[in-house]
Formats: structure tokens, C-alpha cells, sequence
């Protein structure tokens, strides 16, 4: 199959890596080009998981987007979704019917990618998905080399418009089996765990972030105490998920940490384990922060307010990192109320994730 990777983080390499593995034709965009590079001297990728150490051909590296997504079934986005705008309007010309882009998660971008490039007169129909999660836990050592901790074993997944589910399943589970519908966009955004793990241990971790330049929020970072706040916003997200219909499986992050039920399985202590995690981050700057907090955590605070949940620990983290920023972050991109979707009824709003804009 003909796969299109978008971006240039830690999960674009790992994608390349393995999607070549599995003997894909792969082509591979970045915004900053020039960053390819040390692979071109490098001529293959390196790639080290549970299965040893690889040395995997080179993908086809674009400079042009419209020559990358050219003709691939499958489009894949494992890029922040701060990134999100700016790929939407380089791929607004481009888009062609029956093309599937899998953003992996989303933070609700399907929804507002397919707003975008549909806002930019490209009317094709295209299926957009999003999952919980990456599917690798990765780190790149270097720039021509990526370690892979584990694969996600599970990958609940929402489409948009969900009325192309179908379709949408049947050619990502030819690069990823372990994809499942778990209903429309909204319902695959509120299985994103990036706004549920990381906003806690970063404001938990507050001073040791700011005063180690290097600190594990996996390892000493996940204290208890830290847990029992995790715990408290999952379940805000699972209340969220009820009250608007949405069934089980929830995927509790309980079971990322306590068995392997979770997306990952058994993650926890393999992420622990490989010591990539320890690193320098900017409580400012990092994606954990600009994509968790002021995008999907502002989106879970916005659904609950619509749907008449309590989510007393979501709105009250959500104050406290917009303290230090600066910034009222009820009022973000991302919320449904900047999305024009607050003032519709539950009702209209399903029924407009389902059909989508061609109904």
C-alpha cells in the first residue's frame, strides 16, 4: 500500500521504520526539509526495538507535499496537533476522494482539518481518523535513528464523517491491525491520553522541571499522590465520554500503569525501562503543554461544560497552567465554543460528525 507519513517528530521515525519493516511504499514529507539531510547520508534508518537492532531502507523523502500524498491511500499524521493548520492548508490542493488521513492521536483535528481544507475549496471526499495514541512509544537517539519501546495492541479510532468508518478501517488496519472504530471524531478525540497523563505530572513536576535539566516524569515524576490526580481527570474524561453516549471501552488509564489492557499493554514499565524520557522540558514550550494543555485538555474542559459534566480537576489545571502563561485557556482554538459547536444540541452535533460536510 502507498503510505504518506507528515511530519518530522519522533513518531514519523518510527512510522518510516516501520512501515517500510512491513514492506510498504512510503513517502515521507517534513515542513523543514532540509532536516533529512543526515538520513540522505545516512542512506538507511536505524531502528532498535523488542526484536533487536534494524538497518531499514530509506522511504522516498519529498520536498514537495503534493508529490508525498500523491497517489497513497493512506495518509498518516503521528505529528503534535499544534501541527495540524499548517499541513491542513499545504494539503488543501492535494486531497483527491477515497484517501484516508490517520492522525495519531488527534486532539479533535479531524474535525478541524476536514474544516479546513473543505474551507479552502478542495470538496474531495476524504475520511479523516484519529486515535488515542501514538502507536510507538519512540525516542530518536540521533537523526538518522529511532528507539521503539513498544507498539500500541489496541487503537481505538473515531472517524469523520463516521458514515465512512468502514472504509477508513479497512486501510489503516492494513498498516496498523490493532485499529478499532470506537465511534465519530469526537468520541476518538476523547480517547486521546496525552490531555489526561501528561497536564498532571507537568504541574505536579512543576520545580523539578524548572530546576533539574533533565527529569523523568514517568519515573520519579509519577508519585502516588500524582496518580490520584490522574485518575481524578480520567474519570472526568470517561463521565464526558457517558454523557454524551459514547460506550465502553473507555481505556482507563488505570491499566497503563497497573496491567495490560491498556492501548500499549504492559507500557508503563517498559517506558520506565528504556530511560528515553529523561530530558529537559520546558514548561513553556513543550508539546506537553502547547498540545496537551492549551489544545486537548481546553477541549475536554469544553465538551464537559457542554455536556453538563463535572469536571471540577480538567477547569482547575487548565487554570493553573493559564496562570503561569498568561492566558485564559477556557477560550483556546480547540474548545467547542471557537469551533462554533457549544450552541448546537447534542443531537445536531452527532449528526453532523456522522454525515459530514457532503450530507
Amino acid at each position: 500500500m502507498r503510505v504518506a507519513i507528515l511530519g518530522g517528530g519522533h513518531g514519523c521515525y518510527a512510522a518510516a521504520a516501520d512501515l517500510m519493516l512491513q514492506g510498504h511504499d512510503v513517502t515521507w514529507w517534513r515542513r523543514q526539509h532540509e532536516a533529512f539531510e543526515p538520513l540522505r547520508q545516512a542512506v538507511t534508518l536505524g531502528l532498535t526495538d523488542a526484536q533487536g537492532q534494524h538497518q531499514v531502507p530509506l522511504p522516498t523523502l519529498c520536498q514537495d507535499i503534493g508529490q508525498a500524498v500523491r497517489g497513497a491511500e493512506l495518509l498518516l499524521l503521528p505529528t503534535p496537533a499544534t501541527a495540524q493548520d499548517d499541513i491542513a492548508q499545504a494539503l488543501a490542493p492535494h486531497l483527491t476522494d477515497g484517501q484516508v488521513v490517520f492522525l495519531a492521536p488527534g486532539t479533535f483535528g479531524s474535525y478541524t482539518m476536514a474544516q479546513q481544507v473543505r474551507s479552502a475549496g478542495n470538496q474531495a471526499r476524504v475520511a479523516w481518523a484519529e486515535t488515542g495514541t501514538l502507536p510507538y512509544l519512540a525516542r530518536c537517539r540521533d537523526a538518522v535513528s529511532v528507539n521503539v519501546s513498544a507498539r500500541a495492541v489496541r487503537l481505538p479510532t473515531g472517524v469523520y464523517p463516521a458514515a465512512q468508518t468502514d472504509h477508513a478501517m479497512a486501510v489503516i488496519q492494513r498498516a496498523y491491525a490493532s485499529v478499532h472504530p470506537c465511534g465519530n471524531a469526537l468520541s476518538g478525540a476523547l480517547m486521546n491520553a496525552g490531555p489526561v497523563i501528561h497536564p498532571p505530572l507537568m504541574i505536579m513536576n512543576a520545580a523539578p522541571l524548572q530546576h533539574f535539566e533533565r527529569w523523568d516524569i514517568h519515573n520519579e515524576g509519577t508519585q502516588p499522590v500524582v496518580r490520584a490526580v490522574t485518575d481524578a481527570l480520567d474519570q472526568e474524561r470517561i463521565a464526558v465520554r457517558e454523557a454524551l453516549g459514547y460506550g465502553a471501552p473507555h481505556y482507563p488509564l488505570a491499566d497503563h500503569y497497573q496491567n495490560d489492557r491498556w492501548m500499549y499493554g504492559d507500557a508503563h514499565r517498559q517506558l520506565v525501562k528504556s530511560g528515553d524520557w529523561r530530558e529537559h522540558i520546558d514548561l513553556f514550550t513543550h508539546r506537553y503543554i502547547t498540545e496537551d494543555v492549551v489544545l486537548g485538555l481546553a477541549l475536554l474542559a469544553s465538551t464537559a461544560r457542554w455536556a453538563g459534566a463535572q469536571a471540577p480537576v480538567a477547569h482547575g489545571i487548565l487554570a493553573m497552567v493559564g496562570a503561569y502563561l498568561g492566558q485564559d485557556l477556557r477560550h483556546g482554538p480547540r474548545t467547542l465554543e471557537a469551533l462554533g459547536l457549544a450552541n448546537q444540541s447534542q443531537a445536531a452535533v452527532h449528526a453532523a460528525l456522522d454525515q459530514g460536510p457532503h450530507a
